[in-house]
Parts: C-alpha cells; sequence; structure tokens
C-alpha cells in the first residue's frame, strides 16, 4: 500500500507495518466470505471513512480515511461508520432486491 501516512503512538513509534497487516489480514476475511460492505468506528486510524485523527493527540480530526477503509475500497467494498446506519440499512436492502432477482 502506497500513499499513506504513518501511524505512530504519542511516543513515535512507528506502527504503520502492523496496521497495513492488519488491513490485510480483513481484505483477505472480505475475499473468503464475499463481503460487499463494511461498517467500521469512525475516526479509527484503521477505519475512519470520513475523518481521522490528525496523529498530534490533540483530539483534532482531519478529513481523510484509514489503513483499512483505503484498502477495502480499493477492493470494492462499501465503508459506513457507526453514524451512517440508515444508508447501511439502504444499502442491505438493494441487496438483497438485487439477490432476490436473480
Amino acid at each position: 500500500m502506497s500513499g499513506h501516512s504513518s501511524v505512530k503512538t504519542a511516543e513515535g513509534t512507528d506502527l504503520s507495518a502492523a496496521f497495513i497487516n492488519g488491513a490485510r489480514a480483513a481484505l483477505a476475511l472480505i475475499h473468503e466470505h464475499g463481503i460487499k460492505l463494511a461498517l467500521l468506528k469512525s475516526n479509527s486510524p484503521s477505519c475512519g471513512n470520513e475523518h481521522v485523527y490528525n496523529g498530534r493527540f490533540n483530539g483534532t480530526l482531519t478529513q481523510g480515511v484509514g489503513v483499512t477503509t483505503a484498502l477495502i475500497r480499493q477492493n470494492g467494498v462499501q465503508v459506513f461508520n457507526e453514524f451512517q446506519l440508515d444508508e447501511v440499512e439502504q444499502v442491505l436492502n438493494m441487496l438483497e432486491n438485487s439477490a432476490q432477482d436473480i
């Protein structure tokens, strides 16, 4: 994965490799189970789908996506957060209706 910012602790320890490995493990499960959408935690450096914390440990959010969200979106998964439950329900209904048409 290229083009992502590093993920570090407040002490400066770089955790990027662990986050990338976690994202790859999630992607493997997505492929194994045919997952089309994911409901992930907002603002997380791994799961955020609209905003992530800016990495300065001051509680400030910046527009962007987490490591896992970026990877699974690149692979066709729609990502929602816990504040988008209405959107998740709409997409699930559309997927169920299209499955019934087959």
